[in-house]
C-alpha cells in the first residue's frame, strides 16, 4: 500500500509539473492609465495648405521700353511709394516739354486776345454813349458791337484751347509716370525680372509673362488650406485653429479662422473641398515665416479642458475597450459611453474610472476578454 501511495503521488507530481510547464503563458501587453486631460473635436485639412501673404502684387509696365534704372535688389525691403525701376524716358520727357512749351504759347495768345476783347468792349461802350447824344452813326455802333463779341469769343476759344492742351499735358505726364515702377505698399522684393539695358514689353492678351517686380507684404500672413466638404458646415469664422508648418516640425502656432470660401472646389480625381483661411493670433516674431511654406490647419470645433480620456487607438469596434483586471491578471471587455473624439484622444463619459488601466493598442493578436496577460507598463503589479 505504501508503494502504491508513493506511485500515485509521483504520478500526480509529474502531472502537476507537466500542467505547470504546458499551461498558457500570460501575454505581455502594454497598458495605459485612464487619466484626465484636454479633448478636442477637430477638423483638419485634407491636403497640404499654403502660407500666403495678405498682399502680394506682381508689378509690370504697361508699355514697352528699355530698362534704364534698377534701384532695388531681391530680398530688399522697400517703403510705400519707393521707386523700384525706371524705363528709358527721354522721348516721353521730350513730349512733356513740348506740350509745356505749347501751353506757355497758348497762354500768351489768350492774354493778347482777351486784351483785344477788352479794348473792343470799351470802344463799343464809348460809341454807344456817343450814339445816345446822336454824335455817331448807328452802323458804326453795330460794327463795334460785332467786333466786341468776336473778340470775346476769341478770348473764350483761347481758354478752351488751353484746357485741351492742359489735358494733353496731364496725359503725357501720366505716360511718363508709367515708365516708373513704384511700390504700392511697404514690403519685401521677392523677384525681379529685368536688367538695365533689357527691353521689356507688356503681356499680350492671354499670354502671361513674368512680372518686372514681385512685391510681398510679409507683415500680414495667413494659411489657406482645403477641408473636406463634409466638414465645411461645422467651421465658422473666428474659431480657434492650430497651425503647423513643415519647416518647423513639432511646433504649433495659434490662430483663428478668418475666411471660408463661398464655393466648393471640385478638382479632378480629388475629393470636393472648401478653402479655409486662418490668420496667426498672435503673429510669431521668433521665426522667419516665408510665403509658400506648406502648412496644416486644425480647426478646434469644440474643446473639453479637463475630462476623462483614453487614446483613440485603444477603442474596439462598438466603443469597447479591454480593461486590465489586476486581481485576476486578465483582460475584461468594457463597453463605454464616449463624447468628443479626435485621431488621438476620446472622451469617456461612462464605463471607466480615473486610474484604471486598459490595453494601449489593438495591434497584438490573440487578445480578448478573459485572456491572461502580464503588464509591461511601469508600476504594473
Amino acid at each position: 500500500m505504501r508503494k502504491m501511495l508513493l506511485a500515485v503521488l509521483l504520478l500526480l507530481g509529474v502531472a502537476a509539473a507537466f500542467w505547470w510547464w504546458s499551461r498558457p503563458q500570460p501575454l505581455p501587453v502594454r497598458l495605459v492609465v485612464v487619466e484626465r486631460g484636454p479633448v478636442e473635436a477637430l477638423v483638419a485639412n485634407t491636403r497640404a495648405g499654403t502660407l500666403k501673404a495678405c498682399r502680394r502684387t506682381q508689378l509690370s509696365f504697361n508699355l514697352g521700353a528699355q530698362v534704364s534704372q534698377r534701384l532695388v535688389e531681391e530680398g530688399q525691403r522697400v517703403a510705400a511709394g519707393q521707386v523700384l525701376m525706371r524705363l528709358r524716358q527721354d522721348e516721353l520727357q521730350a513730349r512733356v516739354r513740348e506740350v509745356e512749351a505749347r501751353l506757355d504759347e497758348l497762354g500768351n495768345q489768350r492774354q493778347q486776345r482777351c486784351l483785344q476783347a477788352d479794348l473792343e468792349r470799351r470802344d463799343h461802350e464809348r460809341l454807344a454813349r456817343l450814339q445816345a447824344r446822336q454824335l455817331v452813326a448807328a452802323d458804326r455802333v453795330d460794327q463795334s458791337a460785332t467786333r466786341a463779341r468776336l473778340s470775346a469769343l476769341a478770348c473764350s476759344a483761347a481758354a478752351m484751347t488751353i484746357r485741351e492742351t492742359e489735358a494733353n499735358l496731364a496725359l503725357q505726364r501720366a505716360l511718363l509716370d508709367q515708365a516708373t515702377l513704384r511700390a504700392p505698399f511697404a514690403g519685401i522684393i521677392a523677384e525681379i525680372n529685368g536688367e538695365v539695358g533689357e527691353f521689356v514689353t507688356p503681356s499680350p492678351p492671354g499670354i502671361p509673362t513674368p512680372p518686372a517686380v514681385d512685391l510681398i507684404d510679409d507683415s500680414c500672413l495667413y494659411v489657406e488650406a482645403p477641408i473636406d466638404e463634409v466638414d465645411a458646415a461645422r467651421v465658422k469664422p473666428g474659431m480657434p485653429v492650430r497651425i503647423g508648418l513643415d519647416a518647423f516640425r513639432g511646433e504649433h502656432f495659434q490662430g483663428r479662422v478668418s475666411r471660408i470660401a463661398p464655393f466648393v472646389r471640385d478638382l479632378e480625381r480629388q475629393a470636393r473641398t472648401v478653402d479655409v483661411e486662418a490668420r496667426f493670433d498672435p503673429v510669431p516674431l521668433d521665426v522667419a515665416l516665408l510665403t509658400g511654406y506648406s502648412a496644416d490647419v486644425e480647426v478646434i470645433i469644440e474643446q473639453r479642458p479637463q475630462t476623462l480620456r483614453i487614446p483613440t487607438e485603444s477603442l474596439l469596434e462598438g466603443r469597447r475597450v479591454l480593461r486590465y483586471d489586476a486581481a485576476a491578471g486578465v483582460l475584461r471587455e468594457v463597453r463605454l459611453t464616449t463624447g468628443l473624439s479626435n485621431w488621438r484622444w476620446t472622451e469617456v463619459l461612462d464605463g471607466l474610472s480615473e486610474g484604471e488601466r486598459i490595453l494601449a493598442s489593438l495591434e497584438q493578436d490573440g487578445l480578448a476578454d478573459g485572456v491572461a496577460v502580464s503588464a509591461e507598463d511601469e508600476g504594473a503589479p
